[in-house]
């Protein structure tokens, strides 16, 4: 059985209910020292360290895990690489990937929906927002998506002769 130290009379200290339920009650009686327990929730030091322990342990796996859900893969897109010349007709510079709107030349052009990359790393490696402007033309070389016929993942593109690597 364990042994505890005794305290002053408010002090904390422990009966036959801890030792049965393994937790302090607020506002019980003790009635091995004659004295009413503190007001608040209390377990043995024993205890609360495997409980710290776990809780905080499952709390990491659970923010790991939902980053890990968080990105997605690219599994949706073809294997065979193709090349896109034509005009911006749209364009987003924002979070979790740009893209632009691209309308392939041709008299029956189609516009395609090109993902890019995150926009740190475009500007990282000098695709700004202002390069995306509606108007300009752009060939961009990537992988169309398996189930959305307008869709494509960029792997660089080409703008105004400077090609920026996108992955």
């Amino acid at each position: 059985m364990a042994t505890f130290r005794s305290g002053p009379p408010t002090a904390l200290v422990p009966s036959a209910h801890l030792l049965k339920h393994g937790r302090l009650m607020a506002n019980e009686y003790n009635e091995e020292y004659d004295v009413p327990r503190k007001e608040s929730w209390a377990m043995p030091h024993s205890t609360t360290r495997g409980t710290t322990k776990w809780t905080l342990m499952i709390a990491t796996v659970t923010l790991l895990t939902g980053t890990v859900w968080a990105h997605h893969g690219w599994t949706g897109y073809e294997e065979k690489e193709q090349t896109v010349t034509g005009t911006i007709r749209e364009s987003s510079y924002e979070n979790p990937h740009g893209s632009i709107r691209l309308q392939a030349d041709g008299a029956n052009g189609k516009t395609w929906l090109v993902v890019l990359a995150p926009t740190g790393r475009m500007t990282d490696r000098g695709l700004t927002r202002d390069a995306l402007k509606v108007g300009t033309r752009a060939t961009a070389v990537g992988y169309a998506h398996k189930t959305t016929q307008d869709e494509m993942r960029a792997e660089r593109i080409t703008i105004a002769g400077k090609t920026t690597e996108l992955r």
